[in-house]
């Protein structure tokens, strides 16, 4: 993996920019702003993808495996934060002295003109981001924004918008979200991972303090969450003296400024919340009661910025979803086929729960892809836990290890062997025979959800294909 320096000087002018790893969410939105606003920009990744196309369609070169040759005349080279130290295009950029920027430098150069608002946390930011650009854009602010994930309704994960406001989605995984001069700040949550990066919890934690503290104008902070209540009591306690942005809270807790009191998550969300003692009521075309909560953090930060709480409301409801979070694929034989980017046992949990209201009479079965071997290993039982109380089925597949070296004895079986009643787990080591035994354990009614922010997406046209040969040919 390649961590960024929180020390780099970001040149001023990039002239010609090669991005290693385009297709990823982010580095595909940052490469289509570039290129919009007229930088030259070229790129590769290890495999095609509706990213790549995209930018393709867009007039942007992107070559199909790593090569030095890719590099071709690039003055600057971007580099996505899970790229192997060997790749050959970093490996030439290095030795030909090219300025090489991380993901979250490039990020920092476009946003450098902006009023930036930073949404961080371990879950949700990618929904709440969109939710705030969906929010803004609906109160006619037009913010420029780059998310982790494809907004629906507006079907790009990035945009130039003619408002002072750029929105981003922040990565604490690797300490980025310090390098960026936020306004105002969105943290939906703090729950302690990544320590193989951070070294330890406290680090993880003193992260997000200090990401709070950054904030110049604004903090939106969820007032349910342990995490971030920590961090308030840090915040409380610093005697830095440091100027303090002004701290809305959300949440269903009491005292809460910005406060949930009723939910009904049956179907798509329902909920009513309470600003300065008046009550507004919406419903969402998203699932699950995490997505009231992520929908009223974001009305946090409307309403803190100033926006009437109606209208900023009435502009959230019109998010329609990311791609990648409990997104439908296809219907065959009456099962249901989705996928989701949840990849933490909470995120696991709080997905599971939403997808109850989708499911009736049939049942739900999870396709979990363990991601990152330092992750399976640490929380493979917290795994277990999750889909065996929340999924009625569940195949684990195995491992996507991503930018780490296989570490032995940690595969997807870890998770497996952890659920106390084993006729409620699969593991299948190949994709094929995961796709065969599904099709031929489903049965009409239900609804299966692939899991991970690794690649298991990819297996979605197997097991369509295994259940086309089950229900359409038959």
């Amino acid at each position: 993996m390649i961590y960024p320096d929180l020390e780099m000087e970001i040149p001023q002018s990039l002239g010609r920019v090669h991005f290693v790893g385009i297709g990823g969410s982010g580095m595909s939105g940052i490469a289509r702003m570039m290129h919009e606003a007229g930088v030259p920009v070229t790129g590769s990744d290890r495999s095609a993808s509706y990213t790549t196309e995209a930018l393709e369609r867009l007039g942007v070169r992107v070559s199909i495996g790593h090569d030095a040759a890719n590099v071709g005349d690039a003055d600057t080279l971007v580099v996505t934060g899970a790229l192997w130290q060997d790749n050959p295009e970093y490996q030439y950029a290095l030795a030909h002295g090219l300025p090489v920027l991380h993901r979250s430098h490039a990020l920092a150069w476009l946003a450098r003109r902006g009023r930036l608002m930073a949404v961080a946390g371990a879950h949700g930011k990618t929904t709440s981001t969109g939710m705030l650009v969906t929010g803004l854009i609906g109160v006619g602010a037009d913010p420029s924004f780059v998310n982790g994930g494809v907004i629906e309704s507006l079907g790009v994960s990035s945009g130039s918008g003619s408002g002072e406001l750029f929105v981003i989605e922040a990565d604490e995984s690797d300490k980025s979200f310090l390098l960026y001069d936020t306004a105002v700040a969105l943290v939906t949550n703090v729950d302690p991972e990544h320590l193989d990066f951070y070294g330890s919890r406290e680090a993880f934690m003193q992260a997000f303090v200090d990401f709070a503290l950054g904030a110049r104008e604004l903090l939106v902070i969820s007032a349910d969450d342990p995490g971030t209540r920590e961090v308030l009591a840090a915040l409380a306690a610093a005697e830095d003296g440091r100027p303090r942005p002004t701290i809305r809270t959300f949440g269903e807790r009491e005292g809460a400024d910005v406060r949930i009191v009723a939910i009904d998550d049956s179907g798509p969300v329902k909920f009513t919340v309470e600003v300065e003692g008046e009550r507004y009521s919406s419903q969402l075309a998203v699932y699950g009661r995490h997505n009231a909560v992520n929908a009223v953090g974001a009305l946090a930060v409307l309403t803190g910025l100033g926006y009437e709480p109606g209208a900023a409301l009435e502009a959230i409801s019109q998010f329609g979803g990311t791609k990648r979070r409990f997104e439908f694929h296809a219907e065959v034989g009456g099962v249901r086929v989705y996928d989701d980017y949840a990849h933490h046992p909470t995120e696991v949990a709080a997905l599971l729960d939403s997808a109850r209201a989708v499911v009736d009479e049939g049942r739900l079965i999870a396709i979990h892809q363990p991601h990152l071997f330092s992750r399976t290993s640490m929380f493979h039982r917290e795994f277990a836990q999750v889909l065996e109380q929340g999924a009625d089925h569940t195949v684990v597949l195995e491992v996507d290890g991503a930018r780490e070296d296989p570490v032995a004895g940690v595969t997807g079986e870890l998770v497996s062997n952890d659920f106390a009643d084993a006729s409620k787990v699969a593991y299948v080591d190949d994709w094929q025979r995961a796709a065969d035994y599904l099709a031929e354990f489903a049965r009409p009614g239900d609804v299966m959800i692939t899991m991970s922010c690794g690649t298991v997406y990819r297996i979605i046209p197997q097991v369509v294909e295994a259940l086309r040969g089950r229900f359409e040919r038959s």
